[in-house]
């Protein structure tokens, strides 16, 4: 994923977003996330990658320019992120 691809698909929340807010607030419990323009409070899919993301907090980098290279390494392919997604509303209604 790139840092501006959306996590949380509902809200439309980029990885960058959530990734400097946990960074910025030193969040380390994921429902603290919801602050963050609503990540997490929507279908529900968003919220192991927030968990992750938030056990991850001491190793978040230090700025901007890293995040890239840090998110290669830890998150899904964009397509199969959303695909997965599409499954998981599916098996809800």
């Amino acid at each position: 994923m790139e840092p501006d691809d959306e996590l949380c698909l509902c809200f439309h929340v980029s990885w960058r977003k959530v990734i400097n807010y946990i960074r910025i607030h030193r969040i380390q419990k994921p429902s603290l996330l919801s602050e963050c323009g609503g990540a997490g409070t929507g279908c529900g899919w968003c919220r192991k990658q927030l968990e992750k993301l938030t056990a991850q907090a001491n190793e978040v980098p230090p700025n901007a320019e890293s995040i890239e290279a840090w998110l290669s390494d830890r998150t899904p392919n964009k397509q199969a992120y959303a695909a997965g997604r599409e499954k998981y509303r599916e098996s809800k209604s």
